[in-house]
């Protein structure tokens, strides 16, 4: 099982290229709602400054906007998609007997999908900002970043930050793309592994919001999913991002150790 044979399969699926519409029409769809609905910072209650405030600002406002109210739940669904219904499908189609005996190890072969599913997580992650920059410059120019605490970034060093905002919320979101994968080791149905993986992300979102847990939100992968606001600042504090991102893999290490142990001992027969 080769990557690039897996990578190509996964590339010329139907889903694949309805995500990639949906992430690369985002951008278009806000600019179109600012421009409706007029600049949001005077919309904004008492002048306060904030991300949404700020997004007609400049190309990096808009790209922080745009990942500011995709972040929470727009990116869990391809993430949850391509790792979720990578090897549920192959059972869902009846092939994933045959692929075993090809014969490839069971190991290689969900690391082969594993690895596939996160590459293109990744990409879809890089994609929305990438193209956000690109639309919000042509649309507000190419200038600093105004920043929600004051101040502001030159537009080279905005786009530093923003790349660190993308790599966090990717750590972040790999609790979410195991919890995905080890359901599609468990069931036949993708929808029931892709379902899962989101609605249990919403429950640790709704779980994050009672704050009579007070210290075990800590633990929730959650709490600490926009800690990546810590980079939009003059100074970038790293604590909460690192607490954030310790959390992240832990879970996703226990998670992806469960696919493979539990794979491994599977009786396949679809």
């Amino acid at each position: 099982m080769p990557l690039r044979v897996e990578a190509r399969r996964q590339l010329l699926r139907r889903r694949t290229l309805v995500v990639a519409a949906v992430l690369v029409l985002l951008p278009f769809v806000l600019v179109a709602a600012f421009a409706i609905g007029g600049d949001p910072a005077t919309r904004s209650g008492g002048g306060r400054v904030s991300l949404m405030a700020a997004a007609t600002a400049s190309g990096g406002n808009f790209a922080a906007t745009v990942l500011f109210v995709s972040a929470g739940f727009l990116l869990v669904v391809p993430v949850a998609l391509f790792c979720g219904d990578t090897v549920a499908s192959e059972a869902s189609w009846s092939s994933l007997r045959y692929l075993l005996a090809a014969p490839v190890p069971r190991a290689r072969l969900l690391l082969a999908k594993l690895t596939v599913a996160l590459l293109f997580s990744a990409a879809a992650m890089v994609l929305l900002p990438l193209v956000a920059l690109g639309v919000g410059t042509a649309a507000y120019g190419w200038g600093p970043l105004q920043l929600p605490t004051g101040g502001a970034l030159s537009a080279g060093d905005a786009v530093g930050r923003l790349a660190v905002v993308v790599g966090y919320v990717f750590v972040s979101q790999l609790v979410t793309a195991a919890l995905a994968f080890w359901l599609s080791t468990v069931t036949d149905a993708p929808l029931g592994a892709v379902g899962g993986a989101v609605g249990l992300t919403i429950v640790g979102n709704v779980l994050d919001q009672v704050t009579a847990l007070g210290g075990w939100r800590d633990v929730l992968p959650a709490h600490w999913q926009y800690a990546w606001a810590d980079a939009l600042q003059p100074t970038v504090e790293w604590s909460g991002m690192v607490q954030g991102a310790s959390v992240s893999v832990a879970y996703a290490l226990v998670l992806v150790a469960l696919a493979f142990r539990g794979f491994a001992r599977k009786d396949v027969v679809s």
